[in-house]
């Protein structure tokens, strides 16, 4: 008879290009999302959670740069009788859900609609160092107005976002710009919009912040060398023709009314420009009699990732401080949010056109952003671990437990072998738990309990004599009904 071949075990590894978070960064994200969440609600905005699945025609091509629904996104076709399924694919952002849920319940909800949302999304993309195919989003959007004070609402929103999580003033800058400006620059190239150079300009535009004004004049010119000595050709722009894309990009002057200027310059007579133009002046109106500064919200034309997704203003909020890269260069954190007007996403359901803006946080980058500034506990405090002397008397210690979580205080009981009991204070070391709670026998018949203040008997290990030690002794005894006043007693010490 043949042997039975085994069946080989399945590999314990992350599929590529996913991770898993444990729980200090599960609590760090939960934490600082409801922080952002308070913001967003003291806003006025409601929470949404839409389905994390999405049908490949709802999702559209609204992803930017990619030509096909279906690719940069996880997809499957559902099975039916007749192999003509509906295909389905994982969200790849928040947007994209809410223009569907719109359109399927505008008649039930308030016009405006306002709502946040945050959760995980999936790209189907090469992954990378720090480049994950899931990731966290955290979206506010208004839909169903077409006024400005919409979009400076959510400039002046993100700005107190930023500082409520902890990025201080000075830290950072919320910067504003408006595609129609863009449009108009186009119109005064003239480039019409059938134009096929438009989307090699845009193209060309969104490398300003890697090549500078040099490298853009080359690549709307003829080309240019780039970093490895490979040739990238050009648009083949004559160069006054280039003349108002650079006039745009390089137009931020010492004040608003020195910006604008300098933009009415670059578009020329375009009427689309000077609507961009005057919604930048509204929003920086807006924006003033808010009470924030250049120093916090801020009109600047060098913006311009994104202008080929939105349809009017567009926003980036940038990190300023410095970090260290793995090559131990210095450089500035950069970008951790952005967003715009969308006035298009809807009417693909309703075939109206329906006005829309938001916003989207990466929450990844802006938690490596309060790690660098030393915003976040690498240490979260465990629970209060109750050990177990005797297994038979399991009972008294669930009632210790549950005494101190109706007090509000997070506890366990040990729960693996109790036989060592050095384990059991390893594994509250583990856990970075705070106290143990010790009752033997004799305790027991005393009426008494330990209480072992485990913080304070680390400090004391590392550098306390032996007559430091026995001043300020880490362990407790007390009566039994003590128990939750001396627990809270030692927390309250070790904050």
């Amino acid at each position: 008879m043949a042997k039975v071949k085994k069946q080989p075990r399945p590999k314990a590894i992350t599929p590529k290009g996913f991770r898993d978070y444990f729980g200090e960064e599960v609590s760090q994200r939960t934490e600082m999302l409801q922080a952002i969440a308070g913001v967003y609600h003291h806003y006025g905005f409601d929470a949404l959670e839409s389905s994390a699945v999405e049908t490949v025609e709802a999702l559209g091509k609204f992803l930017p740069d990619v030509d096909r629904p279906n690719e940069g996104v996880f997809a499957w076709q559902e099975a039916d009788d007749d192999g003509k399924g509906d295909w389905m694919a994982l969200r790849y952002d928040l947007t994209a859900p809410l223009a569907r849920v719109y359109a399927q319940h505008r008649n039930d909800l308030p016009n405006p609609y306002r709502r946040y949302a945050m959760g995980p999304v999936w790209r189907n993309e090469k992954p990378g160092p720090g480049r994950y195919r899931q990731f966290y989003q955290c979206d506010a959007d208004t839909v169903g107005t077409a006024s400005m004070a919409a979009d400076a609402e959510i400039c002046m929103m993100l700005s107190d976002t930023l500082e409520t999580v902890g990025i201080p003033r000075g830290d950072y800058l919320v910067r504003v710009n408006n595609r129609k400006v863009l449009n108009g620059v186009l119109e005064a190239m003239g480039l019409a919009e059938d134009d096929p150079k438009r989307d090699d300009v845009l193209r060309t535009i969104d490398k300003f912040d890697k090549v500078g004004e040099a490298g853009v004049r080359e690549l709307l010119g003829k080309g240019r060398l780039d970093a490895s000595g490979a040739f990238i050709d050009g648009v083949s722009l004559g160069e006054a023709q280039a003349d108002p894309v650079i006039a745009f990009l390089t137009s931020r002057a010492d004040d608003v009314a020195g910006t604008m200027a300098n933009l009415r310059a670059a578009v020329g007579d375009s009427k689309v420009g000077a609507e961009g133009i005057a919604e930048l002046e509204q929003i920086g109106e807006l924006i003033a009699a808010g009470g924030y500064g250049a120093d916090q919200v801020l009109i600047d034309p060098s913006i311009v990732r994104g202008l080929g997704y939105y349809t009017g203003p567009v926003f980036e909020a940038e990190l300023t401080f410095e970090i260290l890269d793995e090559k131990g260069r210095k450089r500035q954190f950069g970008s951790v949010s952005g967003g715009g007007r969308y006035d298009g996403l809807v009417k693909r359901f309703i075939g109206q056109e329906v006005p829309a803006v938001g916003v989207s946080i990466g929450v990844d980058r802006l938690l490596a952003a309060l790690r660098e500034k030393g915003r976040l506990s690498t240490t979260p405090t465990g629970p209060v671990v109750v050990t177990v002397m005797d297994k038979a008397r399991m009972a008294d210690y669930q009632a210790m437990v549950a005494e101190l979580r109706n007090a509000g205080i997070r506890a366990e009981v040990y729960l693996g072998n109790p036989k060592n009991f050095g384990n059991q204070l390893k594994y509250a070391d583990k856990r970075n738990s705070p106290i143990a709670i010790i009752e033997g026998g004799e305790e027991k018949e005393r009426g008494v309990i330990q209480i072992k203040d485990l913080i304070l008997g680390a400090k004391i290990a590392e550098s306390a004599t032996l007559e430091e030690w026995k001043e300020r002794p880490s362990q407790f005894e007390v009566p039994r009904g003590d128990l939750v006043a001396k627990v809270r007693e030692i927390l309250a010490s070790q904050d």
